[in-house]
């Protein structure tokens, strides 16, 4: 090492030097930043607390980028250990910003107003009043609420101290909001659930089709909430460049708050949840449950139900799995089925395009789905999603020509399985609702940082600070001058009031 070399730091010092970089505003800034670079993939990618449906349908269309995304965290941005690294750095960041400032601001607002300038001519705004006194100056001053300083030569006056008072208050909303962030990370909790129209759903964890928990939840923690989904009316819009777009959906549920509560109605629709105890239930999306009942081949119904079938565009052209895993043929041996494919609300056909729904809404709704036969993979202890089909064990059910067999349904027909397997009936069409169930102790909080931070930042654009120094002159005459420290253009015409003030004219400054 050369000997002009700096000497490497000690353990204290490296500790100081990486502490003030930690708070420097440069830091505070970057992290934020950072965070807001952080979010916008939870934006654009499908998270699985939002909506694990889209992730799993997601990571069927891109196999590739599945294991990469699932390394990053990408399906769960706000819960990876990045984001949070991200979060924690930020909010240590904002208090080591803040309370050194905290200290400065306290000291300066309990300090007297500064000595006038040697040469106040050089200010901004400078004025010479005669036959003006130094009292009448600082009893104007006072009058305009500045904290005055008066001496036998010069009075100096301040006012504006509420400025850094709103920057400050600003950097502390930051931080209660963070705080509130996190209470509802760790004590709260948010599930979905898909539930069919006329269909009930009590708040219990096996009830949910996903659900994420904060890191300090408790399952004692849910509320007793149970409700039915009693309705579910959408308008699509018919004519124009949106046509067959929703306009607006809502459903009617029927609630109770804990057993033996008397029974509510309420409706709920986007941005208008249902709120009970802490809880809230938000309306996040529709879709089509069409009635399917398989028979078998001994003419035994084996199946028989609503199936949900998730939408795949803006037409709600629909896709969805039926397993049928006790059935049995004709002569008596056991057999299990597996039944994918389309729902069309609107079924239309072209030569051109094949099958397609022409309108989001059920007036002509058809089913058309393939027919596979064999092991479903039920009985092997591994879980599976409802709405896939697992073919490693199956084997895709044929016409005599050799042809792939295809159920095609309109709504109440029924068809035959080849081979002495039963019938598949649509019986008709359900609508469902997407619902998110979720619990966020610390939502109070959160408001209460951002409506701190909107007052904050009020505070910090509109409070003008300023500063006002009248002194004799050796000639008994007084000099004037002003210093506007928030860069407004008004100064003038606020020196020009104080030296009418000060002149006697008593000519209110507007």
């Amino acid at each position: 090492m050369s000997n002009h070399d700096p000497a490497p730091l000690k353990p204290l010092e490296f500790a100081r030097w990486t502490w003030r970089q930690l708070t420097s505003m440069r830091t505070a800034l970057l992290l934020l930043f950072l965070l807001a670079l952080g979010a916008v993939p939870g934006s654009v990618i499908p998270q699985t607390g939002v909506d694990s449906l889209k992730v799993s349908q997601w990571r069927d269309q891109h196999p590739t980028l599945t294991p990469i995304y699932d390394r990053l965290g990408l399906f769960d941005v706000y819960g990876s250990p990045w984001f949070a690294a991200i979060y924690l750095l930020l909010a240590l960041s904002l208090v080591g910003c803040i309370l050194p400032r905290c200290r400065v601001y306290w000291r300066a607002a309990r300090a007297q107003p500064p000595t006038p300038p040697a040469r106040l001519e050089r200010l901004p705004e400078h004025r010479v009043v005669e036959g003006a006194s130094l009292d009448r100056a600082a009893a104007e001053l006072r009058r305009r609420r500045y904290r005055v300083r008066r001496t036998e030569d010069w009075v100096a006056a301040e006012r504006g101290f509420l400025r850094e008072a709103g920057n400050l208050l600003f950097h502390v909303s930051v931080l209660i909001v963070l705080a509130g962030v996190a209470m509802g990370s760790l004590f709260g909790y948010q599930g979905g659930v898909i539930v069919v129209a006329k269909e009930g759903f009590a708040n219990a964890l096996n009830q949910y089709d996903d659900f994420r928990p904060g890191g300090l939840f408790s399952p004692d923690d849910l509320a007793p909430l149970s409700f039915t989904v009693d309705d579910f009316d959408v308008t699509f819009i018919r004519e124009g460049r949106e046509a067959g777009m929703a306009h607006k959906f809502s459903a009617g549920l029927t609630y109770q708050a804990a057993p033996g509560a008397p029974e509510e109605k309420t409706r709920i629709s986007v941005n208008h949840p249902l709120k009970v105890d802490g809880t809230d239930v938000y309306l996040i999306s529709h879709g089509y449950a069409p009635h399917i009942t398989v028979r078998d081949g001994s003419g035994q119904v084996a199946w028989s139900g609503p199936v949900v079938f998730l939408p795949e565009d803006s037409s709600f052209r629909s896709f969805g799995v039926v397993k049928v895993p006790d059935a049995t043929m004709k002569d008596g041996s056991p057999e299990q089925l597996g039944l994918e494919g389309e729902f069309y609300p609107t079924y239309a056909f072209t030569d051109a395009t094949g099958p397609f729904s022409a309108f989001p809404d059920a007036t002509n709704p058809a089913l058309s789905m393939l027919v596979w036969q064999g092991d479903l993979g039920l009985d092997g202890g591994t879980p599976q999603s409802v709405y896939t089909l697992d073919k490693k064990h199956l084997t895709q059910v044929k016409k005599a020509d050799g042809k792939a067999f295809r159920l095609d349904l309109m709504e109440g027909q029924s068809k035959a399985l080849p081979d002495g397997r039963g019938t598949v009936t649509f019986d008709g069409v359900s609508r469902y609702v997407k619902l998110q169930i979720s619990s966020s102790p610390g939502d109070w909080v959160a408001l209460t940082g951002t409506i701190l931070a909107l007052l904050g930042l009020l505070g910090s654009l509109f409070v003008r600070p300023r500063r006002f120094w009248v002194r004799r002159r050796p000639d008994g005459t007084l000099e004037v001058a002003g210093l506007d420290r928030s860069g407004n253009t008004d100064l003038a015409a606020d020196i020009d009031a104080l030296v009418e003030a000060m002149a006697g004219n008593e000519k209110e400054n507007p």
